[in-house]
């Protein structure tokens, strides 16, 4: 059988320009096309040429010969390539109106809006084609943007980003998880992974790694299920888990029967090393911050705002009072407990308006006496100042892509500045408290409550040293990682003593540490110089120092399972939520070479 086709494939494979003028046919793309009918004949072979001209054509083209034939040869030679245009334009055509109906599908995902969006997109563009260009409405027209359509859309993106994934964690070297789980708008359980991993080249990645939705309990063994299924399905190994974040619940970090125990349980099995454990720093600050009570500030602060936003006649008065004495802010803010940013806000804003806040409530026959009392105030300026320097400690912590070390930095350095406050606030000097300055300048009737703000911040230092001590249990392993120049040989670990030795006493590398990110100096590490400092920054890379991606996207999911999109399916869910955080782009050129480009598709 092999030979035949060998034999089949050398007969006649140079087509010979006079078969064109004896049977009318040409060579296309090493196939040769009949001119007269478009009949294609595979194998160059005159035999099958003839067969096909004198059973098909012969007797209405045989009377042709000389001049008359050649231009009847030369009209269908033409007559074929117009044709050919029309096709590979129309092919052409089809292609871009599939590529413009993925590209605004990836537009609607990823702002969030309903699938059936698309068709006014559509409207949206042939109401401005027809202005713009009146001959492209047509073309516009083909684009097809109906719902069912951008849900296949968004379906197949979708697919293809976890296709994508699953190609580039099968060659990671390490990778850390950040879990959390919240309800969605239909009390629905929703757990969220992310993942964030290295390879050899300190190439980082950190994407969604599933939305698991969890149907009944949510406990840590429910939770851990979903987890080991989103870690098969991605076909990573276990034995190159470096981390695991968490909100710290109950169900996460249960001694025994919390996802942590879990995993480090699995790991016992097959003799790996357990994964760090790290509580999200930016809970853990919000914690600490709760210890800063003070009951008696916020309980009137948070009755005098509400006293004027909660009425719509009070809410207006007050902003056009505002407005006639011409004052910085316009208005006062909501406080709310979950959000512990809004506190410093809400303080800041109502010290600052606080004579106007005074006056207005007087008017409307509203007494807190509390806004007159010198203790009172002093209490209020310094609760300011401090939130204010929580809240920056917060902002420091948050963001994608923090590394643990820095991360770790701005917690050693709030410590300090605590350290530093209570020292300075004992002796009365408020230069890093602006507010409390600015009242000291005013020469209040009563002296500052020396005793009552030292022991708040005595507590909230206890409270810090507490909540983080965890984190620097791992502090020399962060240190070795943020700075291999600084550690003491003499102190570290014996497998990294030779390879620190070397590398401490190289002026070219410290020269590439100092103008380098860590990333680009570690992958610039000879491998076969420094393997064991290589693998622990491959790990310590990985590491989730919160879960504020988790966070940021449950917010998402909040804005797209919303009570007018209740019935959206979890499928579809985790499509959206995986376009709107992705740093990955979807292979469109791929998808639509699966597709024949028919604008109905």
């Amino acid at each position: 059988m092999m030979s035949r086709k060998r034999k089949i494939d050398s007969e006649c494979r140079i087509f010979k320009e006079q078969w064109t003028y004896d049977y009318f046919f040409i060579q296309y793309k090493e196939k040769a096309v009949c001119l007269i009918c478009q009949n294609i004949v595979s194998v160059f072979k005159e035999y099958s040429l003839r067969r096909h001209y004198e059973t098909q054509h012969k007797d209405k083209y045989d009377c042709l010969v000389g001049e008359v034939r050649k231009d009847r040869i030369l009209k269908l030679k033409n007559t074929l390539t117009t044709q050919q245009n029309i096709f590979v334009k129309q092919k052409r055509l089809n292609i871009s109106s599939l590529r413009a109906s993925f590209q605004v599908a990836k537009l609607i995902a990823r702002t969030g809006r309903p699938f059936v969006e698309g068709e006014f997109v559509k409207e949206c563009l042939l109401s401005v084609a027809k202005e713009m260009c009146p001959e492209k409405v047509d073309l516009f027209s083909t684009v097809s943007l109906s719902g069912p359509t951008i849900t296949r859309r968004i379906e197949e993106m979708g697919d293809n980003l976890q296709q994508h994934l699953q190609n580039i964690t099968k060659k990671l070297s390490y990778f850390s998880l950040a879990l959390d789980e919240s309800n969605d708008v239909r009390d629905a359980a929703q757990l969220l992974i992310f993942i964030r991993g290295t390879n050899d080249d300190f190439e980082v990645i950190e994407e969604l790694a599933a939305l698991q939705s969890i149907k009944g309990t949510t406990t840590g063994e429910d939770i851990y299920e979903k987890v080991c299924q989103t870690v098969n399905s991605l076909e990573l190994d276990w034995a190159k888990l470096a981390s695991v974040t968490t909100d710290g619940a109950p169900s996460m970090v249960g001694s025994k029967k919390g996802v942590i125990a879990r995993i480090n349980q699995e790991m016992d099995k097959h003799n790996h090393s357990h994964p760090i454990a790290i509580h999200c720093l930016i809970h853990q600050q919000a914690l600490c911050s709760k210890s800063l009570k003070w009951d008696s500030v916020m309980k009137i602060v948070v009755s005098c705002v509400n006293f004027i936003r909660a009425h719509a006649l009070n809410h207006r008065q007050f902003q056009e009072f505002l407005s006639e004495l011409n004052v910085e802010h316009e208005d006062v803010l909501y406080h709310t407990e979950v959000r512990w940013l809004s506190r410093g806000r809400v303080l800041k804003r109502f010290y600052d308006l606080l004579p106007q806040i005074t006056t207005f409530l007087l008017s409307k026959n509203k007494k807190v006496p509390e806004l007159n009392d010198a203790e009172w105030k002093w209490h209020l300026a310094f609760l300011t100042d401090v939130t204010e320097l929580l809240n920056n400690f917060n902002m420091q912590l948050q963001g994608k892509g923090k590394l643990i070390c820095d991360m770790h930095s701005h917690v050693k350095a709030f410590e300090v500045k605590l350290d530093l406050l209570i020292k300075q606030v004992k002796e009365e000097n408020f230069c890093h408290l602006p507010t409390t300055q600015n009242l000291l300048a005013e020469k209040p009737l009563i002296a500052f409550p020396n005793k009552t703000c030292v022991d708040s911040l005595e507590k909230l230092q206890t409270e810090f040293q507490f909540r983080f001590k965890e984190l620097h249990l791992h502090e020399w392993d962060i240190q070795l990682f943020r700075n291999p120049f600084s550690v003491d040989i003499e102190n570290v670990d014996t497998i990294y003593q030779m390879e620190l030795a070397e590398l401490q006493n190289c002026d070219s590398l410290k020269d590439a540490f100092k103008s380098s990110s860590l990333h680009n100096f570690y992958a610039s590490l000879p491998s076969e110089t420094y393997p064991h400092l290589r693998n622990h920054a491959l790990k310590m890379a990985t590491i989730f120092g919160s879960t504020y991606v988790c966070e940021q996207t449950f917010s998402r999911m909040k804005h797209l399972k919303s009570p007018t999109r209740s019935r959206l399916t979890d499928a579809h869910l985790h499509h959206l939520l995986r376009l709107a955080v992705t740093n990955m782009e979807p292979d469109i050129d791929h998808l639509i070479s699966q597709k024949q480009a028919h604008s109905s598709h």
